[in-house]
C-alpha cells in the first residue's frame, strides 16, 4: 500500500521515476508484499516524495509557521514566519487545504503525584527507549491504553524488562477488552479501530486473559483491567510509585491557524466546522454557510466511514488518506 501510494497521482510518480536508484520506494518493494513493515520505511519514502515536491516547477516551498490566514473575496492570504530566521513571507492562493496534523492525547491523571510522561514517540522506539531508561536501577513504566500504540509501547517494554533492563517493571491499565480487527468478505470490521499484524499476534498471545499467566511477561507486567466508572479510583490508586507513564489514548487534532475573513472592509473570525464525508469546512456548525476556498484531509480531518453492519469509524491509514484526497479534491472549487 505504500508503494501504491507514491504510485497514485502522476506528480508522484514522476518523483519516483526521476530520483535515482536506489532509493525509498527500491527498499519498499524489496519487502515483502503481504506483510507489515516497520513504518521507517514509509518515513523515507515520504521524505523522498516530499524532496521532490519542494523541487517540483509547480510548486513554491514554504517552510515555517502559519498563525494565521485571511480569506478576502476568493482568495486566502497566509503569513509564514520562517523556523530559523523568522522572516516574513506572504502566500496568496484560491484554495488552502488544512493538513495540520495530530499528536498524542494526553489527559490529566487523577493523582497526586507529578508523574513525568514517557512520551509515545519515545515508547514506539526501542532504540531511544533502551537507551532512556536507566539499567541499574528498580523502575516502574505504566501504560494507559489498549489501542495498537498501547500493545507495541507494552511490547517494547516488556522486551526491555526481559533482556536489558532487569529491574524495569510495568503496569498497563486498560478499560476494555482487547479489540481486533476481523476481515470479513470483501471488508474489515473494526479497520480503523482494531489491533493487526504483529501488535495482534503479541496481544493474542501474551496479553488476552486466557495466555496471560503462562506468558513470559506475567513476571515483569501487572494488570490493571477497569470499567469507566472505576476509572478515576483505579488510575489514582494504581500509578502511585510509577517513574513515568505512557499515555496510548489516541490522537488529538493539533491546533491550527487563526481563521478570518474580510467582507466589505470588515473582518470576522471563521469558525470551522469539518464535513467528514466532503472534506469541506462550514462556518461554526454542519448547518453553517460554507467556507468558500477552504479543506482539509489527513489524520487530523479524515474521512467518516460507515461498515455494512453500521459501525462508524474515521478513516486514518496512508492508503485510506489518498483514496480519501482522490475521492473528494476534484470538487474542490
Amino acid at each position: 500500500m505504500f508503494v501504491d501510494f507514491a504510485q497514485a497521482v502522476e506528480p508522484l510518480k514522476q518523483i519516483v521515476h526521476e530520483t535515482p536508484s536506489p532509493n525509498a520506494i527500491d527498499t519498499l518493494r524489496s519487502l515483502t508484499p503481504d506483510k507489515g513493515c516497520e513504518l521507517s520505511y514509509a518515513a523515507d519514502m515520504l521524505l523522498m516524495l516530499t524532496d521532490g515536491l519542494k523541487k517540483h516547477p509547480s510548486v513554491q516551498p514554504f517552510q515555517g509557521r502559519i498563525d494565521a490566514a485571511t480569506q478576502h473575496g476568493s482568495n486566502w492570504t497566509v503569513s509564514v514566519t520562517g523556523n530559523s530566521d523568522k522572516s516574513r513571507q506572504t502566500a496568496i492562493a484560491d484554495r488552502l487545504v488544512l493538513c495540520t496534523g495530530s499528536s498524542p492525547t494526553a489527559r490529566t491523571l487523577p493523582t497526586t503525584n507529578n508523574i513525568p510522561p514517557l512520551d509515545l514517540d519515545t515508547a514506539l522506539s526501542p532504540s531511544i527507549l533502551s537507551s532512556l531508561l536507566p539499567t541499574t536501577q528498580p523502575l516502574t513504566v505504566s501504560v494507559v491504553g489498549a489501542s495498537h500504540s498501547a500493545i507495541l509501547a507494552l511490547r517494547n517494554l516488556s522486551n526491555l524488562a526481559l533482556s536489558s533492563h532487569p529491574q524495569l517493571r510495568i503496569r498497563w491499565f486498560t478499560r476494555h477488552a482487547l479489540r481486533y480487527a476481523e476481515y470479513m468478505d470483501g471488508w474489515i470490521l473494526r479497520d480503523n479501530t482494531g489491533l493487526k499484524g504483529e501488535a495482534a499476534v503479541w496481544a493474542r498471545d501474551n496479553l488476552e486473559p486466557a495466555a496471560f499467566p503462562s506468558s513470559i511477561i506475567a513476571k515483569v507486567v501487572d494488570v490493571f483491567a477497569y470499567d469507566k466508572n472505576d476509572e478515576e479510583a483505579t488510575l489514582a490508586k494504581g500509578l502511585k510509585g510509577t517513574d513515568y507513564v505512557v499515555q496510548a489514548i489516541g490522537f488529538t487534532r493539533d491546533p491550527i491557524p487563526e481563521l478570518r475573513a474580510v467582507d466589505g472592509g470588515k473582518e470576522r473570525s471563521l469558525v470551522p466546522f469539518y464535513d467528514h464525508l466532503s472534506g469541506r469546512f462550514r462556518q461554526g456548525s454542519k448547518d453553517g454557510e460554507e467556507v468558500k476556498g477552504l479543506f482539509g484531509a489527513g489524520i487530523a480531518w479524515p474521512e467518516r466511514v460507515t461498515d455494512p453492519q453500521g459501525n462508524v469509524e474515521y478513516a486514518v491509514g496512508f492508503w485510506k488518506f489518498m483514496k480519501y484526497i482522490k475521492r473528494v479534491s476534484p470538487e474542490w472549487n
